[in-house]
């Protein structure tokens, strides 16, 4: 059995406004996106062939930093970009903390956001 290719940007995002508009900036330039719109739901789905993920922090039902702390316990280590509408002191201590690559705040930047696809992607 062939190893599975980590090709796919995963997008978890509340904002459907934020998270078409970055859908779409990344398929203009080539990536496979996948989407979700809660923490939740990206935890079930396949992980296997996520190379990086852009998660924003406030979310309900679960923050993005407490989602990016569950994937560490259960080992997953794929590049994050953290985006959030107040980047404070504290939320980038713990991003940092739990391994995240980058916090931006929102809008994100789209070189930026390029960037760390290219980075995570190799």
């Amino acid at each position: 059995m062939a190893a599975t290719k980590q090709d796919t940007v995963a997008i978890v995002d509340d904002d459907d406004a934020i998270r078409h508009s970055l859908q779409f900036l990344l398929e203009v330039f080539g990536h496979k996106v996948e989407t979700f719109s809660r923490a939740a739901e990206f935890l079930k789905s396949e992980l296997e062939h996520i190379a990086c993920l852009i998660l924003d922090h406030h979310m309900p039902e679960m923050t993005g930093l407490q989602l990016a702390a569950r994937l560490r316990t259960i080992g997953v280590m794929i590049p994050i970009l953290l985006v959030t509408g107040s980047p404070s002191p504290l939320i980038v201590a713990q991003a940092a903390e739990l391994g995240v690559v980058k916090v931006l705040e929102k809008p994100p930047n789209e070189d930026e956001v390029l960037a760390f696809i290219e980075a995570a992607k190799g």
